[in-house]
């Protein structure tokens, strides 16, 4: 079976990388970026996701996963095609199905033969209805594309392990013949495949991501109160998880979500829900939290010091979460802008998401990028503590005293022990405790 994958970003690469790995197939991923595309072919990921460049090479060198710029010779003769494209927000918090129906249009004046065409990108609901018609009105030739839903459920960080593990797959039908191809593909994952229609299996993608990032606004809005009433989130949170209808995931009190699903997907969602004359409160609620949760540690600063100018601020970790070097929507980039506004001098630690802060804040003069948490926090007047780096969670404590110029430090992630920290001659400020 031959399956072209549209896009080699987190989705399309993750997802055809992983399909050539269950030998589903012969895989070949398609973008428009030549640098991107050849990078591929040299075994270079443009990102970073743990052990996607062994299985880059490893499925490249084996033959059945190929990278191309090339579309025509990528969708001809396809018996599946994958889209997996951006759909970015708009000002209106609506999504961005641009590329999507650019994608289409190549795939209309290219394909020889009956294709399905599979949507993995997070779209509003009726979106395949929509494409299906799109497509089969400017094909020329006697044959016809159906399209089917199959929403992506990996998680940035931990992306390779979600996909070959994954809870579930969701498939998105309108025939036997769709629904039979998908399972034949995804087989040998042995994971339990949930068939729906596509209308609902476009929702439940939209409906988990809102749901997950209710829980974090929620336990983060419990966090703030604890604050109030002398109440610890850490011990809250171990009461809750006890009890199965609550669960115990996505309940780590911090300074917001980010990343390029979340913000996202509430907005759409949102906006989804305004278009059809329905307001959704709880949603509404979840993204006003945790925009102002973003600036929490900064709200605190302004209680401890009486001016950001001219003050040596480290920060850090600057991804939106551990594992992965996306900063996209990360609260580390209001936190820097909002610093460097003030006069601070900033001093930015990331083991991986260095490159791309760099790419965020062009040739700042204010920051200095560092290669170790000690240059960071040498002679810093305060510390921000963004990302629950592995580096940063079991760095040794007494350093932020020994190299600190003053030692006040505020924890995002809830990185650190209070009685810990109770020892030692630190100011140390977290969330929720």
């Amino acid at each position: 079976m031959k399956i072209a994958i549209v896009g080699t970003g987190y989705v399309g690469l993750v997802t055809g990388t992983c399909l050539a790995e269950i030998d589903a197939g012969n895989i070949i991923c398609v973008d428009i970026d030549d640098i991107k595309i050849n990078n591929l072919k040299k075994g270079i990921s443009p990102i970073y996701e743990n052990r996607l460049e062994e299985l880059i090479n490893k499925n490249y060198k084996k033959g059945n996963l190929d990278f191309t710029t090339d579309y025509k010779y990528a969708y001809k003769d396809a018996d599946v095609i994958i889209l997996a494209v951006g759909t970015p927000e708009r000002d209106d918090g609506s999504a961005n199905l641009e590329y999507l129906f650019d994608a289409c249009d190549k795939i209309a004046s290219t394909i020889n033969k009956d294709t399905l065409v599979v949507v993995k990108s997070t779209v509003p609901i009726g979106t395949c209805n929509s494409i299906e018609k799109y497509i089969n009105e400017k094909l020329n030739n006697n044959i016809s594309v159906e399209v089917a839903s199959n929403p992506e459920f990996l998680s940035q960080g931990t992306a390779v392990e979600d996909t070959l593990n994954a809870s579930r797959i969701i498939i998105g039908v309108k025939s036997k013949y769709a629904e039979e191809i998908l399972r034949k593909i995804y087989k040998p994952f042995n994971i339990p495949i949930v068939c729906v229609n596509r209308e609902s299996s476009e929702m439940i993608k939209y409906a988990s991501n809102n749901f997950l990032a209710l829980k974090i606004s929620y336990i983060n809005d419990i966090a703030n109160l604890c604050e109030k009433v002398g109440a610890n989130i850490d011990d809250v949170v171990k009461g809750m998880k006890f009890d199965i209808r609550i669960g115990d995931k996505f309940f780590n009190a911090g300074i917001g979500y980010g990343g390029s699903c979340f913000p996202k997907d509430t907005k759409a969602l949102y906006n989804i829900a305004n278009n059809c004359d329905y307001e959704l409160r709880t949603i509404k609620a979840a993204i006003d939290v945790n925009e102002s949760q973003k600036l929490k540690l900064i709200e605190k600063a302004n209680k401890i010091v009486k001016s950001f100018d001219g003050l040596n601020v480290a920060i850090l970790g600057v991804t939106f979460k551990p594992g992965t070097d996306d900063m996209r929507e990360a609260p580390s980039i209001s936190n820097i802008k909002y610093l460097i506004d003030n006069g601070a001098n900033v001093r930015v630690y990331d083991p991986i998401g260095t490159d791309n802060c760099k790419k965020i804040f062009k040739n700042e003069p204010k920051i200095i990028y560092t290669n170790t948490i000690d240059d960071a926090i040498k002679d810093s007047q305060l510390c921000l503590i963004m990302t629950e780096w592995d580096e940063i969670v079991n760095y040794d404590l007494n350093k932020y005293k020994n190299l600190m110029k003053n030692p006040i430090v505020l924890d995002g992630r809830n990185c650190y022990n209070l009685n810990e920290v109770a020892k030692l001659d630190i100011k140390y400020y977290s969330i929720g405790r």
